[in-house]
């Protein structure tokens, strides 16, 4: 097993003090952290320059109906640049300092992503991009699942409008077409989605949707 680096040794302390008592949970031995809704992560990383000793902060969220095995950062609230490891009583101010800040993150995130409604109300409030395909379509999906199907299929017709330059654009749209079909349909959009966040936690090895899930798997 190879040893862990003080740098890491340090972050991994103060996330633990600051983070676990907010319920979050480290994934495996990566300087992830993941904040489960049930239907959502909150996903805070502390990721580690490739050729020396450190630590910088990105904080965001995954929407798990995109079915994916693997953790993305699908919105994202901020992100704090890398501070280097000079010596460990440096770092250990650095790595408390990171630590706290994602914990105030954390909580802004919780407040901003209470429900679906507000969900919904700050993924449509930026507007589509050409070339930012999973911001239309998750802003596509949260439109749907909150009966606002106008909005639903304006956000799907742009994922349609990509480039389907590779398989996973190509899927994407098959899956946006499907869901312009039943956009009408809050129920079956609703059945699609909790069926899609099933898929995605098995994947990601997250077990079963939790009690606290809110108001998809209410």
């Amino acid at each position: 097993m190879a040893a862990i680096s003080p740098a890491s040794r340090l972050v991994a302390a103060a996330a633990r003090e600051r983070l676990r008592p907010l319920g979050l949970r480290p994934r495996g031995r990566s300087r992830l952290w993941l904040d489960d809704h049930g239907w959502w992560l909150g996903v805070v990383e502390f990721p580690s320059p490739q050729w020396s000793q450190g630590s910088g902060l990105t904080v965001g969220v995954m929407w798990l109906w995109q079915d994916v095995g693997h953790v993305t950062f699908d919105f994202v609230e901020r992100a704090q640049g890398t501070e280097l490891f000079r010596n460990e009583m440096q770092f250990a101010s650095v790595a408390a300092e990171l630590a706290s800040t994602a914990e105030r993150q954390v909580n802004g995130i919780r407040d901003r992503f209470a429900d679906l409604n507000a969900v919904a109300r700050c993924l449509l409030s930026r507007p589509a991009r050409p070339g930012f395909l999973w911001d239309s379509f998750n802003a596509g999906v949260a439109a749907g699942l909150v009966c606002d199907a106008a909005a639903a299929r304006k956000r799907l017709t742009a994922v349609l409008a990509e480039d389907p330059f590779a398989d996973w654009v190509r899927e994407a749209q098959q899956t946006a077409r499907d869901l312009l079909d039943v956009a009408d349909d809050v129920a079956v959009v609703q059945d699609w989605a909790r069926a899609a966040v099933i898929s995605c936690r098995s994947k990601l090895g997250l077990g079963d949707v939790p009690e606290s899930a809110g108001d998809l798997f209410a």
